[in-house]
């Protein structure tokens, strides 16, 4: 949201408009998941997006699209690598412990 709120190019990150509305999309999504309560579709959500952020680190270090939408800084690319690892590790580990409490 702030993405909108800020000038382009006056901020670290993007101020892309198509990356401003993803963001707004997923984090929709993500809230939407979280109010179900449901724990695997919690996990299934940060991993996946973990491995999207991590690829949108790829992307911009390889001018892979949406590259040419996104407008990715270093900041961003920083963000992602930490967001998404995180992201990766806490989606992963909640799955293999549900798997291992279904035993």
């Amino acid at each position: 949201m702030a993405g909108f709120l800020i000038p382009a190019g006056r901020g670290l990150t993007s101020g892309a408009a198509p990356y401003n509305i993803f963001h707004l999309c997923f984090g929709s999504m993500g809230l939407i998941i979280l109010w179900s309560r449901r724990a695997a579709l919690m996990n299934l959500f940060n991993l996946g997006f973990g491995l999207i952020d991590l690829y949108q680190a790829l992307a911009s270090f390889l001018h892979l699209p949406p590259e040419k939408y996104f407008h990715w800084t270093r900041v961003d690319d920083i963000l992602h690598i930490l967001i998404g690892l995180a992201l990766v590790i806490i989606g992963a580990y909640g799955m293999l412990r549900r798997d291992r409490s279904q035993r």
